[in-house]
């Protein structure tokens, strides 16, 4: 039975170029760990940190909830297994025991995938969880994703940044552009100020 919309057999259809452009709604499914970061909306100063949840090592899924009445620092690193990435998270691991006295919980964060993470925690014993954002949407939230320069060739890449977050969820202290060297130990002493 013909459709009512349809022109007659004899009609000939318009010419792309003379079609109205169409365009499909775009999927929301493969948004899930960051919508706020989609929106430009970025993290500020004595406000609070929106929610956001990401693939953790361990095969869980770490949610900012789960900070929920505790401080937390939230390190962002450029990649695995790499020097500078090492030496930072060793500091972290062997000042882990003093921040948890301190109620202070830990999580690095990179665009690593959770297989690399496993692997770079475990060959390292890092006593704290690291989470893949691969989408770069966490990244952006906490404004990260900055410009670099390897060999001349120009990036877009993760600037090592950390933040840390109070019992309620607000950030409280940000260090971006950070030099490794001491770092840590300065992250340890703001946490036991709060």
């Amino acid at each position: 039975m013909p459709s009512s919309n349809r022109s007659s057999p004899k009609a000939k259809a318009a010419p792309r170029s003379a079609r109205p452009a169409t365009r499909k709604p775009e999927s929301t499914a493969a948004r899930a760990p960051a919508p706020n970061a989609r929106t430009g909306r970025k993290v500020a100063l004595d406000k609070k940190v929106p929610a956001f949840a990401l693939p953790a090592t361990g095969g869980k899924t770490w949610k900012l909830a789960d900070a929920a009445g505790k401080k937390l620092v939230v390190y962002f690193y450029p990649r695995d297994n790499t020097p500078g990435c090492t030496r930072e998270g060793e500091a972290f691991r062997d000042l882990y025991p003093a921040f948890k006295r301190a109620g202070t919980l830990v999580v690095g964060i990179s665009p690593d995938s959770i297989k690399s993470h496993e692997k770079f925690r475990e060959a390292f014993a890092f006593p704290f969880d690291l989470l893949s954002d691969e989408t770069r949407a966490v990244c952006e939230l906490f404004d990260v994703i900055k410009e670099k320069s390897l060999y001349g060739r120009k990036y877009m890449g993760v600037e090592r940044s950390t933040f840390l977050i109070d019992e309620r969820g607000v950030l409280r202290r940000e260090w971006r552009k950070v030099k490794v060297p001491g770092h840590a130990e300065e992250v340890l002493a703001a946490a036991k100020a709060l």
